[in-house]
């Protein structure tokens, strides 16, 4: 059966990645989680002091050739970890501190650029489902099956919240909310690439819809897209 490309845009803590995990190995797809990519960006931008404070955004630009980003089988997890320059950095790019600046570093345009060429390099053979801000509008505009995931800015803060809290952040509901409303602002507003629904995205608001209702009615969309393509 042909494979198809599925695009998955949408907000912060909507739950992207992981339908979209599911669903790639529901279909023994490639899966690619693009916000990772730029955390790893961010996280590289914090450590060298490109970020955070007096902002060297030239600098940042001026390294961006020297950075390898890798996605690396996890034995344990199952799951892909982010190498950026051989070091595993999973961990790392989820926390407060990067959640803090990806979006600034995301709205760079020669970073959207480097990020954006290695993403339609991956799925040039597609059999890919790729999570994002831009992937159904700029980065596989032609993609099969594009969705569109978003909830309540106060729901996407409390999935987020309890999400640190169990691995161990100090953070108040209050400065993830903050976080999450400043993220929406940045990454929707932005002059390049900014995030909004593809005309034939289909639109998911899953404030009040559980994992297993989201995951069968996407699932069903992409067996009805894949059945059309023969």
């Amino acid at each position: 059966m042909k494979k198809i490309t599925i695009a998955i845009d949408g907000y912060s803590s909507t739950g992207k990645s992981t339908i979209a995990k599911r669903l790639a190995k529901a279909l023994n797809y490639i899966y690619v989680d693009t916000g990772a990519m730029y955390r790893a960006v961010a996280l590289f931008a914090l450590d060298h002091g490109f970020v955070d404070g007096e902002d060297n955004i030239p600098e940042l630009i001026a390294h961006l050739p020297e950075m390898e980003l890798k996605f690396v089988p996890n034995p344990d997890s199952g799951k892909s970890d982010m190498y950026l320059n051989g070091q595993n950095v999973e961990e790392e790019i989820r926390t407060m501190r990067v959640s803090g600046q990806v979006s600034k570093v995301a709205a760079i345009g020669e970073v959207r650029t480097k990020l954006v060429e290695m993403q339609q390099q991956m799925g040039k053979d597609k059999g890919i489902v790729m999570d994002g801000r831009d992937i159904g509008t700029v980065v596989f505009p032609d993609a099969e099956l594009k969705l569109f995931m978003t909830a309540s800015p106060e729901i996407r803060a409390t999935r987020r919240y309890k999400e640190l809290l169990d691995k161990g952040e100090q953070v108040t509901f209050e400065e993830v909310l903050k976080n999450v409303q400043e993220r929406d602002r940045i990454d929707s507003t932005r002059s390049i690439s900014p995030l909004q629904k593809a005309k034939d995205a289909i639109e998911f608001d899953n404030s009040d819809m559980g994992l297993e209702e989201q995951f069968e009615r996407i699932y069903d969309f992409s067996q009805r897209v894949i059945a059309k393509q023969g």
